[in-house]
């Protein structure tokens, strides 16, 4: 202890560098002990503020059995900020807590180390901070996902996956379904299945949701009893889905839902959905959409056509093409007409790139389009000298549709001028050596 005097002296003399040495000599984990539960929550979310928090893992980890709620929230607000793969077996730990606001914090950081800015850092201050966003963040669907080529610890979706049914509320159950969508976690597809089964819709609707994003085509069976559920919500979710793991199973209810139900947009959906499953036997239904009023049915109707692979149909379809004015349905035209035969239409899709409004619709196209080796050799010439936007956005198709043979052609564009057309490059090369 300094002396009055001394004190005034060491000021006067501009000597600061003492209270700093002193302040330096405070323990940090200090308050981690105090008996107040408000101090020991405020010492922990300062350790996951400190740039060295990753040093104080060991501190933090007996404050998950603290008594206090607050004080276990405020721990893994703390390791989801360190945000290290050392925290991860804590984190998993805290998954296991029986407060619904500590499960769903230690999943989202668990998805937070794959998925950086998953966790908005205003959301970890206080349980009844993060409680109250939680429910709101559950009534917009997220489309986050993971690179496919980022390998997901498997013990860390297994432990979210167990909350699908045994969350301690609603919401941790479907913060977790909602969490395996985004981490592709195909290993807990069972616990998905069980989600949909549940008896409450935002469970449900997030299950349904996290296994169109898994993209597992034998989940798609265990969908086809909603097809006509009451929620509009999770029947369009359905629908979209099937259509996407391409459920054979569906077809009847599907055909059902085209003809029957009052919504245009559901019956859209439908029939998009009908258009993507193979030999669904529905060429009369969709020659007959093929002149509808809404554009959208116009273009499910091509889709479907073109699917079917019947070469009768190209000469109706180009009719058709030369008459539509809406582009989203001209696209679909466009695509039906490739997969026919006349490659001519493929300069009206990469064309698309360009634009913002169309861009996200003609890319699918072309994807499934390249998986034929003929059209993926054609988009090569524009891959290199295409606009930037056409450069960067065929970069995806070709990693999600190309061969070994393609790499050499990212490769270039990896040295392309333009940083985030080479960035795009890189990052599908990294797609498609993960699916090679």
């Amino acid at each position: 202890m300094c002396s009055a005097s001394l004190y005034r002296r060491l000021l006067g003399g501009g000597l600061l560098c003492a209270v700093a040495a002193v302040n330096a000599q405070v323990d940090p984990t200090q308050g981690l002990a105090a008996s107040d539960p408000a101090r020991r929550a405020r010492a922990a979310r300062s350790l996951g503020d400190a740039a060295d928090g990753f040093r104080y893992l060991d501190s933090l980890a007996p404050l998950l059995k603290d008594a206090s709620e607050e004080v276990r929230v405020a721990a893994v607000a703390a390791l989801v900020k360190i945000r290290t793969v050392d925290a991860q077996p804590l984190l998993i730990e805290a998954t296991e807590d029986a407060s619904a606001s500590v499960q769903s914090l230690a999943v989202d950081g668990l998805v937070e180390f794959y998925s950086p800015d998953y966790v908005r850092s205003g959301r970890l201050g206080t349980v009844r901070n993060y409680a109250g966003t939680l429910k709101g963040r559950l009534a917009k669907p997220n489309p986050a996902t993971v690179p496919p080529y980022i390998d997901v610890n498997p013990q860390a979706t297994a432990a979210i996956a167990r909350l699908v049914a045994a969350g301690a509320s609603i919401e941790s159950r479907a913060n977790a379904a909602r969490a395996l969508g985004v981490l592709f976690a195909g290993n807990a597809l069972d616990a998905l299945e069980e989600g949909v089964r549940s008896r409450n819709t935002t469970i449900i609707l997030e299950s349904v949701l996290a296994i169109k994003k898994i993209k597992d085509p034998a989940a798609g069976p265990s969908l086809v009893f909603l097809l006509r559920d009451l929620d509009p919500r999770v029947q369009l979710a359905v629908i979209q889905t099937v259509g996407q793991l391409r459920t054979g199973e569906a077809v009847p209810e599907l055909v059902w839902v085209v003809e029957n139900d009052a919504k245009t947009r559901t019956r859209q959906a439908a029939l998009t959905a009908l258009a993507k499953i193979a030999d669904n036997g529905q060429r009369s239904l969709f020659l007959r959409y093929l002149a509808d009023k809404e554009s959208g049915m116009r273009a499910a109707a091509a889709e479907g056509l073109g699917r079917l692979g019947n070469p009768d149909d190209l000469r109706v379809l180009d009719h058709h093409y030369s008459l539509e004015k809406s582009t989203s349905a001209k696209l679909s035209l466009a695509f039906a007409t490739v997969q026919l035969g006349n490659l001519v239409r493929l300069g009206f899709l990469v064309e698309q790139l360009n634009s913002r409004l169309h861009r996200l619709e003609a890319r699918p196209f072309l994807v499934e389009l390249s998986r034929d080796p003929t059209v993926l050799e054609r988009l090569y010439l524009p891959l290199s000298t295409g606009t930037p936007a056409q450069r960067r956005h065929l970069a995806a198709v070709v990693a999600e549709s190309g061969t070994a043979d393609s790499l050499p052609h990212l490769q270039n564009l990896s040295q392309d001028a333009n940083s985030e057309v080479a960035s795009a490059a890189l990052d599908a090369m990294r797609v498609l050596r993960a699916r090679l």
